[in-house]
């Protein structure tokens, strides 16, 4: 993460066993940089998410749309991956470790004005089923699409709290949680899902599947 700040009072609330590791993920040699120190601190890797994005797909329109943003968008959603696997594939190995990269339903479907978003989050779910077939059966890579998924901090859901309408556009009869995606990925992460690889797990309490009208 770029936010060296925020990143580092986020590991220690975690406790002893997390460390911070400030960079940028589109650029190379900060990564490689980046996986070395993790390496000096712990020793091995065992498991990598991508989850560094560039997150808010309403940036213009398409006529107003640069080339420069739409170059650092991908760069930092898929090229961030790409890198990181690149890089880390040789230590995961050693321990047949896992991948998990979070896209998005947004590769699926679209509001308008969000082509970088989603064009980096449909080309993540390429990457992971061409991962998983270069870096087996050492190495197992899968991808999880969270849907809508309320990662507000406490504050902000006090001021402005869902709706009960909000609510009811998904079958499962509720927003998703952070909670709701970690479980995901820590699943994929372990042994119980060491049959699974190349797959997109759909984190979205059925709101895909659910036509809406109004």
């Amino acid at each position: 993460d770029l936010d060296r700040a925020r990143g580092s009072t986020a590991a220690k609330v975690l406790g002893d066993n997390a460390w911070f590791v400030g960079m940028d993920v589109a650029d190379e040699s900060q990564v490689a940089v980046g996986v070395a120190e993790v390496l000096g601190q712990f020793g091995r890797l065992d498991a990598l998410v991508c989850n560094a994005a560039i997150a808010d797909p309403h940036n213009t329109t398409l006529e107003s749309l640069s080339l420069a943003h739409w170059n650092r968008v991908l760069a930092v959603n898929l090229g961030g991956p790409m890198l990181l696997a690149k890089h880390c594939a040789p230590y995961l190995r050693a321990h047949c470790g896992a991948i998990v990269n979070l896209a998005s339903t947004r590769a699926a479907q679209s509001e308008p004005d969000t082509e970088a978003y989603a064009a980096s989050k449909g080309g993540l779910l390429a990457l992971t089923h061409a991962l998983a077939v270069s870096l087996g059966p050492e190495i197992r890579v899968n991808a999880v699409s969270p849907g809508w998924i309320d990662a507000r901090d406490p504050s902000q859901r006090r001021a402005e709290p869902l709706t009960e309408s909000d609510h009811a556009q998904h079958p499962a009869g509720r927003v998703g949680t952070v909670e709701d995606v970690a479980a995901m990925v820590a699943w994929l992460l372990s042994k119980n899902s060491g049959f699974v690889t190349g797959q997109e797990f759909v984190v979205d309490g059925g709101m895909t599947k659910k036509m809406i009208y109004r």
